[in-house]
């Protein structure tokens, strides 16, 4: 396990730093692909972890190993609605986060990324408790600027079918530091570029996913447009690290901060990349581009590397080959399972 973080938590008090040991930490969204991972970092650091999550998109199974440990509770709740908890940080992560889930209903995505962070922002606000607002890369839209700096404001089209998310993370950032600057909330706003690993949804519609779960069953790769756009990939466990160095970072640093894998592949490379680590005899087939998809989207981490001294370690080869098995893991059980119901 890579500990990019583990500097940072050991700092002295008198530096304004937190360290996030013996606490009590609310996760939302933390059933979902990245609150869980980040609920199991937090437990391990020692601290008691309260998983909040509706369940929309959040997966019971990501959390299944957790649930035996005495300092991990779960509750099912909708931010949207307010809630009282004594606690001592906030990880807001609760948001459907892939396009067909954050469209399936748009009205209830801007909802959850307004009301749900104005909840949780309040739920600081009398705490006491500093906050951390999981944003995105796709407050910068489809960008002008490459890479994306954190000062750059974006290309968002704010009447588009994606609008719902982008528009929505980029009115939480602003609650944030409305919060921040009006009642002195501690905040800290990271920017979250694409991300995958272990607990992806197979059926959430993101590239990596889409990709291997294609690859092991060997079947045509689906490539929306002529697969020269560009994504920067970062393994999850690399992000976790980044999280957890902002969460524990000065007070007077409260982000944006981008935090992604800078290094830039066109999604045929990634197919070509998976196709390879999978030994796969996918063919891949070229479909239209869905509207507003972003054609470039490549972090500047230097304000990351700066204050966090935080940077990706894990390449795009083996971060394939760590996440290939869980999903090969699903597929075998969903399988199984379709071989018994046929039976009964």
């Amino acid at each position: 396990m890579i500990t990019a973080y583990s500097k940072e938590t050991t700092l002295k008090k008198e530096n304004k730093k937190i360290m996030i040991t013996n606490k009590k930490i609310l996760v939302t969204g933390g059933a979902g692909f990245l609150g869980s991972h980040l609920c199991k970092k937090l437990l391990d650091m020692n601290n008691e972890v309260i998983c909040l999550d509706n369940f929309y998109t959040g997966r019971a199974e990501n959390i299944n190993k957790l649930v035996n440990n005495d300092n991990f509770h779960v509750i099912k709740h909708d931010i949207t609605h307010p809630i009282d908890l004594d606690i001592d940080m906030i990880f807001n992560f609760a948001c459907p986060a892939s396009p067909p889930h954050y469209q399936k209903d748009p009205i209830f995505t801007t909802k959850t990324s307004f009301l749900g962070t104005l909840n949780m922002l309040e739920l600081a606000k009398k705490k006491n408790a500093r906050i951390m607002q999981a944003s995105t890369s796709e407050v910068y839209g489809d960008p002008k600027e490459h890479p994306q700096k954190e000062s750059y404001q974006g290309n968002v089209n704010p009447t588009g079918i994606r609008a719902c998310y982008d528009e929505g993370k980029r009115a939480a950032e602003s609650l944030s530091f409305d919060f921040h600057r009006k009642h002195g909330v501690d905040i800290k706003v990271i920017r979250i570029f694409n991300t995958y690993g272990p607990h992806m949804d197979p059926k959430d519609g993101r590239v990596v996913s889409n990709f291997i779960t294609q690859a092991l069953a060997n079947e045509p790769i689906t490539m929306y447009g002529d697969g020269k756009q560009t994504r920067s990939f970062c393994y999850v466990d690399d992000l976790i690290n980044g999280i957890i160095a902002m969460m524990s970072s000065s007070s007077d640093f409260v982000g944006p901060v981008n935090l992604g894998n800078p290094t830039e592949f066109n999604l045929l490379e990634l197919a070509q990349q998976i196709i390879e680590s999978t030994g796969s005899s996918s063919e891949i087939s070229f479909l239209p581009l869905p509207k507003d998809d972003p054609t470039r989207r490549q972090p500047d981490i230097s304000l990351a590397k700066e204050k966090l001294n935080w940077e990706p370690t894990i390449d795009l080869k083996t971060g394939i080959a760590l996440t290939a098995p869980y999903f090969k893991a699903l597929m075998k059980k969903e399988k199984a399972a379709q071989a018994i119901q046929a039976q009964m």
